[in-house]
């Protein structure tokens, strides 16, 4: 069996805490386009019943993170250019919208964690997806929407398959990981709300780039999970 890194729970909350689970590593990018998912496999990773596991993939299709197919195959969607430029649009557009709600409610602070949570990186091969995630949710988070974050979650959802993609590519792994990160840290200690913003559209464009003219990934063959 194909473990995803996903971790067991508590008992106490199944069913909100196997959702949150599996949202959060659908956001890590722990599933690849075209992956297979199968419930008894996904239970038995996260030392669950299949009840669970079965409402929180229920949500899961319904936002669009998994497809239903015709022969009751639970998929993560396969790699379409065309979704990729989808979900550059909008996460580029409410992503940045979301930045500048909070750039009126910056304090030392929310820099001070987000530069700790650079500094904490672990020591990889390759992307850190964990600190990826818990950098942009830190800051996204000093907004407060309560319209927006579920709209960037769900985006995140959709744009994990992508995100495990990335992780393979030959550029990625040889890029400076943090590069805009540091530079919307340095901007937040500035006060320079334009160069925040400059620095956040390059990281999410860079990420949807190394996608764009990729000849090298076989990204249309999924893994399964059984």
């Amino acid at each position: 069996m194909e473990s995803f890194g996903i971790g067991k729970i508590d008992q106490s909350k199944l069913r909100e805490e196997v959702y949150t689970l599996l949202c959060r590593a659908f956001m890590r990018g722990e599933f690849p386009p075209g992956a297979i998912l199968n419930l008894r496999s996904l239970a038995q990773e996260l030392g669950t019943s299949m009840t669970p596991v079965r409402e929180a993939i229920r949500r899961l299709v319904a936002e669009g993170a998994l497809v239903d197919t015709p022969s009751r195959t639970l998929q993560v969607p396969t790699f379409s250019q065309e979704r990729m430029l989808d979900l550059k649009r909008a996460r580029i557009g409410i992503e940045i919208m979301v930045l500048d709600i909070a750039l009126e409610n910056i304090d030392t602070a929310l820099i001070d964690r987000l530069e700790q949570i650079i500094d904490n990186c672990r020591d990889s091969s390759g992307p850190d997806l964990q600190t990826n995630y818990d950098f942009h949710f830190a800051l996204y988070r000093q907004s407060g929407s309560k319209v927006m974050l579920p709209l960037i979650e769900a985006l995140w959802l959709q744009y994990g398959p992508y995100l495990n993609l990335i992780i393979r590519h030959k550029e990625a792994q040889d890029s400076e990981e943090h590069k805009y990160h540091k530079q919307i840290v340095s901007a937040l200690r500035s006060g320079d709300k334009t160069a925040a913003r400059d620095a956040l559209r390059a990281d999410l464009e860079r990420s949807f780039q190394f996608l764009a003219t990729d000849s090298e990934l076989d990204v249309t063959a999924g893994t399964t999970n059984k």
